[in-house]
């Protein structure tokens, strides 16, 4: 502390804030000629401007101030790398993808972004020499799979050897992020890592791949969108596509990895969103999906007048563990937008929570013909309990009160949600309640998982995982059971309706029948003798059909083409019934 002390009167004496000079005109003045400059490495060009720079006691002295003057910039280029860093020089990428739609669009946007830099996509395994898996960490059996295939892949590659350029194996992603350690040291299964926000280094990442050594970049951003990549999308004959209008979550749900894996919330601006929903349609794609991890926490503050003070609006009842943002353009003025582009175009979104659904967005659902009435709404639980362990924000009450104020603005809405079972310290009691919630509120679509613990989350560092595996099983049957008999219910009063179908295609379960989905997310299958109907065209993917529902389960529909059909003549003829009702 003496030493310490001795410094104050020195200290005490410097300015509140020094202004910094470097000049670095000087750096080479010693230097007898230019050719000698040329002639020097960049090492050593670096090291001549720094042993010329300031001192500490320049500081001390008064200071010096930065003059910014212009580098070549042959002086930044990477000396490890070849000039041609990052060319793809026509090797053949080939991608696997696991999980959620984001990892779908996380696909097309790395795609997007080789491409540009001279790689060629192939379908075919054997012929690829980049394989990139696109992976989720969301529970422990996505990531076994995952594990499972590197296996797989490390055979082929360490055959490969014998006859053809080393093939590279790269894992993107969520999994990427979390388990990066393992990912670069179990046996070395793998030469490049990329999380969710390092897409544009993977040229890079592959260029330093060839020369041997493994790579990674699994840096989380809090501003990258990739708003300026044009996704390649890869819809099926034209028919849909996924756009990405936001990544990362806030919300912390205790169960949860999302936020570790993708950051926090950042919205990408409504400028680039609205121009590719018009290429889109420009290309004649009939149905979009908006996507985010929490899709309606939608917040644009890319431009001035976005940036007001008005307090973001929750669903009545619901809380956060954050406080309340301010500002920002919200989702329900996006969906307003996005939705006028093209009528003839569906528009649906996923996956949203449950505290962002205020009136507006619900008036704004039921007031436009071409966005789908149909909500995933995840519950997770039937036990507030349960809930407030996961931190979900909502108690039972005020969630089943939102179903309620749903069902009252969209009459004809179809509801799906996701349930987990056997979460830290649930009980049998719990677990009713849960079934109890899944038969009030009657759900069309579900997805149902026993609870499987996840590091770095709020529930591994201070919550147990406590319920047996065989009791998490279970429950979950008992879940899956009540859900599909309630769904059966749901959707056989549906039999005898006309609804409006988006022909996907030849039905994979038969030959001999078409199918295609209805407004509200249900899959229907027709025969395909039933497509003589009147019209100069034959019924084809990417067409609207007006289908008569015959039988339905708890899984499909059943039914026969009536006609073709348009977005527009359903919505007409729905104002009309309701005019009439």
């Amino acid at each position: 502390m003496k030493h310490l002390s001795s410094f104050k009167p020195l200290l005490a004496a410097l300015p509140h804030r020094l202004p910094v000079r470097f000049t670095w005109s000087t750096y080479c003045s010693h230097l007898s000629d230019s050719d000698s400059v040329e002639r020097r490495s960049p090492l050593e060009k670096f090291k001549t401007r720094l042993s010329s720079g300031p001192r500490f006691q320049d500081f001390l002295k008064g200071g010096v101030t930065v003059e910014k003057t212009p580098i070549a910039d042959e002086e930044y280029k990477h000396g490890y790398l070849p000039e041609d860093v990052g060319r793809g020089n026509s090797r053949k990428v080939y991608f696997e993808t696991y999980g959620c739609q984001m990892n779908v669009n996380d696909t097309e946007i790395a795609w997007a972004i080789l491409q540009k830099r001279g790689y060629q996509r192939t379908v075919d395994l054997k012929k690829a020499d980049v394989v990139l898996l696109v992976t989720c960490s969301i529970r422990d059996k996505a990531e076994q799979t995952i594990w499972n295939r590197l296996q797989q892949l490390t055979a082929m590659k360490k055959k490969r050897l014998l006859s053809h350029m080393p093939m590279k194996i790269g894992i993107l992603g969520c999994m990427a992020e979390r388990l990066k350690t393992e990912l670069l040291e179990r046996e070395k299964l793998v030469d490049v890592l990329a999380g969710p926000d390092a897409y544009r280094d993977l040229p890079r990442l592959l260029t330093i791949a060839d020369g041997g050594q493994q790579a990674s970049n699994v840096l989380l951003s809090l501003e990258e969108t990739y708003a300026d990549v044009m996704p390649v999308h890869h819809a099926p004959q034209g028919r849909s596509a996924f756009i990405s209008i936001m990544r990362g979550c806030d919300n912390m749900c205790s169960y949860c990895i999302v936020p570790f894996t993708r950051g926090r919330e950042r919205s990408r601006p409504i400028s680039s969103i609205l121009e590719e929903v018009r290429l889109l349609s420009d290309q004649g794609v009939k149905e979009v999906t908006l996507l985010g991890q929490n899709v309606n926490s939608y917040r644009d503050m890319s431009e001035k007048q976005f940036c007001g003070t008005a307090p973001t609006k929750l669903s009545r009842g619901f809380n956060t563990v954050y406080r309340t943002k301010q500002g920002g353009l919200r989702f329900s003025a996006l969906l307003d937008r996005v939705s006028l582009v093209d009528p003839d175009m569906r528009i649906r979104f996923t996956s949203p929570h449950p505290k962002d659904f205020p009136d507006e967005v619900l008036h704004l659902i039921a007031e436009r013909g071409n966005v789908c009435k149909q909500i995933h709404l995840p519950a997770q639980s039937g036990s507030s309990r349960v809930l407030s362990a996961m931190r979900r924000g909502y108690t039972r009450e005020a969630y089943l009160e939102l179903v309620h104020n749903i069902k009252r603005n969209i009459p004809d809405v179809s509801l799906s949600s996701d349930f987990i079972s056997g979460f830290c310290g649930e009980t049998d009691q719990d677990h009713q309640e849960t079934l109890s919630l899944i038969r009030e509120v009657g759900y069309n679509v579900g997805f149902l998982f026993a609870y499987s613990m996840r590091k770095k989350t709020r529930a591994f560092h201070l919550l147990q995982d406590d319920v047996p595996a065989e009791v998490k099983q279970r429950r979950l049957e008992e879940c899956i059971k009540v859900f599909r008999q309630e769904a059966a219910r749901v959707n056989a009063a549906l039999i005898g309706s006309k609804q409006l179908v988006l022909v996907e295609g030849e039905s994979k379960r038969s030959a001999v029948d078409l199918c295609g989905r209805t407004d509200g997310n249900m899959k229907v299958i027709f025969p395909k003798e039933d497509v003589a109907v009147p019209g100069p065209a034959a019924i084809r993917a990417g067409d609207y059909v007006l289908v008569k529902i015959l039988s339905a389960t708890s899984q499909s529909l059943k039914g026969q083409v009536l006609c073709h059909s348009s977005l527009r003549d359903s919505a007409h003829t729905r104002d009309l019934r309701r005019q009439h009702d």
